[in-house]
């Protein structure tokens, strides 16, 4: 069976305060459960750290300026990105909508 392609629903400002830092966040809600192609799918944005040995695995991604997080099986994931690459941003949604 083929793989279905997640797409973000909903895009929130996070109620993590970070900005104080230089960072903002914001969650992002999808169409679906996050499955592990989704996952494996997001490291050409950055150096993937995917924990499947966890009981809920946790999946991280890192770059110079964002970082993105989630749960496998969850259907809502979080990027935090630096005040100085905001524009970065927008590139990165438009990735992970095509790249699922």
């Amino acid at each position: 069976m083929e793989s279905q392609e997640i797409k973000i629903i909903e895009k929130t400002e996070s109620r993590e305060r970070c900005a104080e830092a230089g960072w903002y966040a914001f969650d992002y809600l999808t169409d679906r459960a996050l499955d592990e192609d989704f996952i494996v799918s997001l490291c050409n944005l950055g150096s993937l750290i995917y924990l499947r040995q966890l009981k809920k695995p946790f999946f991280k991604i890192e770059s110079d300026h964002y970082i993105i997080k989630g749960l496998l099986g969850d259907d809502f994931f979080r990027i935090a990105v630096h005040r100085d690459h905001f524009d970065e941003l927008q590139q990165i949604e438009r990735q992970i909508n095509y790249s699922s």
